[in-house]
């Protein structure tokens, strides 16, 4: 009899009903791939989170195990590019939605989708980065990469609280920008002034309809929230400033103008964290073991075992996980 592994499972039935369950599997479950991994830790991310739940359609092949980020060791592998042993890690490629994902014991994935784990970084530390660390990462480059420097301005952090907003305060920080974190929460100004940021404002500031155009207040953003939130960071960037977006918590819409662009030549950058090159992925990730303070990481995480994923799932949709969340498999 095949080794069982336990893994979450959600499923609908024919009226489109989701469910939930904890089951138990066998490594000829698992899906087309590879590599075939012992999941040693993994995630709760925002994504996570709508796909556990159902409130948002992120999940397009059913029944699926979530989880959009894992690490873990190679158990067999039929790639040249990586050994039985390697230390392998994951964000993204559609993991958790239309291919099986971490909250599983075992993963058996294509090798394209993985890199190693970076020297430096500990498995542990790399779900308490996960994709919405990664993400933050991508999101500095971004601004990097169109010329926003320290002595450009301040950068405005929206979901200072959550996943990357968290992360990349304390990223911003370490590279010496003056950081501007939006927050609902304004209660927890304590714990975002400790990862680094220098100012706090209520994202009430942000989250209502606004002017197309208004006083400059920032040189840059970045923006997980998206809607009038987005709208309104854009309409205070200072000319010649940018945003970089990745996320839509508040909503994908953009009920914005032409203005900001026209009149003051900003630029709204695009990050998408899922299916960002080989590259692109270790660039970030060697970024972040140089330019990630693992103080501060570990910090603003908190650790769960596997039976705490569902609940904790729940509580990142509702608002109430604040930074992030390190899954300990086998535990």
């Amino acid at each position: 009899m095949a080794d069982t592994f336990k893994a979450i499972q959600v499923s609908r039935d024919e009226e489109k009903k989701q469910s939930v369950n904890v089951v138990e599997l066998t490594s000829d479950d698992l899906m087309e791939g590879d590599v075939t991994i012992a999941v040693e830790a993994t995630t709760v991310n925002y994504k996570d989170g709508l796909a556990i739940t159902g409130k948002s359609p992120v999940i397009r092949h059913w029944p699926m195990v979530p989880g959009i980020d894992l690490v873990g060791t190679v158990l067999e592998s039929a790639s040249s590019e990586f050994s039985k042993g390697d230390k392998v890690l994951l964000n993204g490629f559609g993991v958790g939605e239309v291919h099986w994902g971490g909250y599983a014991e075992r993963a058996r994935l294509k090798s394209d989708w993985l890199i190693g784990l970076p020297s430096g970084i500990e498995p542990k530390q790399a779900m308490g980065v996960g994709t919405a660390g990664y993400t933050a990462m991508l999101c500095v480059m971004a601004l990097e990469r169109y010329g926003i420097t320290p002595a450009s301005g301040p950068i405005v952090v929206t979901g200072a609280n959550g996943g990357v907003g968290s992360v990349a305060i304390s990223i911003l920080s370490r590279l010496g920008y003056h950081v501007i974190a939006s927050t609902g929460r304004v209660d927890e100004s304590g714990f975002l002034k400790e990862l680094g940021a220098n100012e706090i404002i209520d994202r009430a500031e942000l989250s209502e309809a606004g002017r197309p155009l208004g006083k400059e207040r920032w040189a840059g953003g970045i923006d997980a929230v998206g809607s009038h939130t987005l709208a309104n960071l854009l309409a205070q960037t200072n000319y010649g400033g940018a945003i970089a977006a990745c996320g839509l918590a508040q909503g994908f819409d953009l009920p914005a103008t032409v203005m900001p662009f026209i009149l003051r030549g900003i630029a709204l950058l695009g990050v998408d964290s899922v299916m960002a090159s080989k590259e692109l992925r270790k660039e970030a990730w060697d970024r972040i073991a140089t330019d990630l303070d693992m103080g501060k990481l570990a910090a603003l995480t908190t650790e769960i075992g596997f039976d705490d994923i569902i609940q904790t799932a729940t509580d990142i949709v509702d608002g109430k996980v604040r930074g992030r969340v390190i899954v300990d498999m086998k535990s």
